[in-house]
Formats: C-alpha cells, sequence, structure tokens
C-alpha cells in the first residue's frame, strides 16, 4: 500500500478480503479462551486507540458493518484524549455494549517514573478504575509504546496477567501462550507503511498489507491497527 492508500475505505478493503477469504475474525480474549472454531483459519483483531476515541469510532463503525468483532485497548492517562469525556465515554460503551472487547492500554512504567509510584500498585488501581467506571471485568491489557523512551512491556518481565488478574497482556500473551510469537503479527505501527513478523521475528523489508499476506494463506493472523493512521482524503485532515 502507499501512503495515501491508508483510508478508511482501503481498511473495509482489507477486513473484506478476510472475510471472502473466509477467515474467522475475532476478539484477542476469543483466542485466549479458546472461543473459536479451529479448524478455520482465523484473524486476531486488535485496536490501539491512542490518540482519537473519534476515529475509534470509525474503525468500530466498519466493524459493524462488517459483521465482525474486535478488541479496543483504551488509555487513561493519555494528554490526547479523556475517555470519560461526554462524547468519548459515550463512544466506548457502545463499542463495548455492541459485543466488542475493552481492554486497558497501559502505561505502567511511565506512570512510575514520572509519579515515583510504584508500577504494580498504578496498574492495580487503572485496573479497578477501569472496571469500575466502564463496568465490566478488564481481561486483557496492552503496553503502550510512548514518547518518554521507556518500555512499558518490561513490567512484563518477571510478572504474570494472573498476577493481576488478567487472562492475557496482548504482547507476552497468557501465563501459558504468546498469540505474538506463534502467528503472522501485521500492523500499521509505522504510520505510512505496513510492517510484520513472523512468529516473533521481524520480517524485515516485508511491508505487505493484510490483503497480500492472506494470499499466502496464513492459518493464523495477529492484527493490530490504530485508528489514527486512517483518514478520509488525507493524513492532515
Amino acid at each position: 500500500m502507499k501512503p495515501f492508500d491508508f483510508t478508511f475505505q482501503n481498511l473495509e478493503s482489507q477486513y473484506r478480503s478476510a472475510l471472502d477469504g473466509k477467515y474467522q475474525i475475532i476478539r484477542c480474549i476469543d483466542f485466549f479462551s479458546k472461543s473459536f472454531q479451529p479448524d478455520i483459519p482465523m484473524i486476531v483483531n486488535r485496536v490501539d486507540v491512542d490518540f482519537s476515541v473519534k476515529k475509534a469510532k470509525r474503525i468500530w463503525e466498519i466493524f459493524e458493518k462488517l459483521g465482525i468483532k474486535g478488541t479496543f485497548f483504551i488509555r487513561l492517562h493519555a494528554p490526547e484524549y479523556n475517555p470519560f469525556s461526554f462524547e468519548n465515554y459515550k463512544i466506548i460503551k457502545e463499542i463495548q455494549n455492541s459485543g466488542h472487547e475493552i481492554g486497558y492500554h497501559s502505561e505502567v512504567v511511565d506512570q512510575s517514573k514520572i509519579w515515583n509510584e510504584d508500577s504494580a500498585e498504578c496498574l492495580r488501581r487503572d485496573l479497578v478504575f477501569f472496571s469500575t467506571v466502564f463496568g465490566v471485568q478488564v481481561k486483557g491489557v496492552a503496553s503502550h509504546g510512548g514518547m518518554t523512551g521507556l518500555n512499558n512491556l518490561d513490567f512484563w518481565e518477571e510478572k504474570k496477567p494472573s498476577d493481576f488478574g488478567l487472562t492475557y497482556e496482548a504482547y507476552k500473551g497468557s501465563d501459558t501462550h504468546s498469540l505474538f510469537k506463534d502467528s503472522l503479527y501485521v500492523s500499521d505501527s509505522e504510520w505510512t507503511r505496513w510492517k510484520c513478523y513472523q512468529k516473533g521475528q521481524l520480517l524485515d523489508g516485508d511491508n505487505r498489507s493484510l490483503s497480500e499476506h492472506l494470499g499466502d494463506r496464513p492459518d493464523l493472523v495477529y492484527l493490530l491497527v490504530h485508528p489514527d493512521t486512517f483518514f478520509d482524503h488525507h493524513f492532515y485532515e
């Protein structure tokens, strides 16, 4: 895909190609709880809401149109958006109430360094707050990569999701299984082009889109998209 091909219309066509290819598209929690059809190739559908809940609504509308589900990871401490503003809270609840999974996009290492607080206590407090406000028991978290230069994924080097009542961390996996290391991971994380990892190893120079990868018929695809990457006409709209 070319940089200006990252439109919402093109993203919808990517998902349509997966459905046309008879892929089942599931949430992260469905994978880790084994709530899927084992003999059908699958796409684990993840959405990290980094900067815009408004754009996340556009992704949700595509999912609703196509009849597919995904997992939306929401930040609590983003300077870019307030998840509890009138409109953002309304959108998040609409996403949740229509059967999509809501997870926590965590920044506990950043919090610990900035606030001089224990990172584990930051996570425990955030999970209680998140669960209380949205009325859902959080099953999964995804570590956010921000601008501090710190790696929030480092928190999980010596900790397990079950230590915090969680089923999984989106990169590390569950206590016993790593989705990232067992799949073809396809992500829009480079903003103007796709990148991919095969069983945890970067395929350098492979910038094929989801639909292009599906031509190889991989059995398990872990797809990550960011609403902020996509637009109607151009990136700065």
